[in-house]
């Protein structure tokens, strides 16, 4: 939307961005969903995730690097 910034809602606020993109991955695959929040926001290692998630570490990796490519797209398309 394009509401105007405001001290409550600045328009460039990383936080704001990076929440609605992880929504959106959510939606998408919950389970790179889960592998961001682990990485990300838990910072787990990749053996810690792949241990939490009872999956091979390949599976950690390819799924960091995809749900990492996609957020960084959703945050920059939100940016404009």
């Amino acid at each position: 939307s394009d509401l105007p910034a405001s001290p409550e809602r600045p328009r460039n606020d990383l936080a704001l961005r990076l929440d609605a993109a992880m929504q959106r991955l959510g939606a998408l695959d919950p389970r790179l969903l889960q592998v961001a929040e682990l990485r990300f926001l838990v910072e787990l290692s990749v053996e810690e995730t792949a241990e939490v998630l009872g999956c091979s570490t390949a599976t950690v990796k390819r799924d960091w690097r995809t749900a990492r490519a996609f957020l960084q797209r959703e945050i920059e398309r939100d940016e404009r």
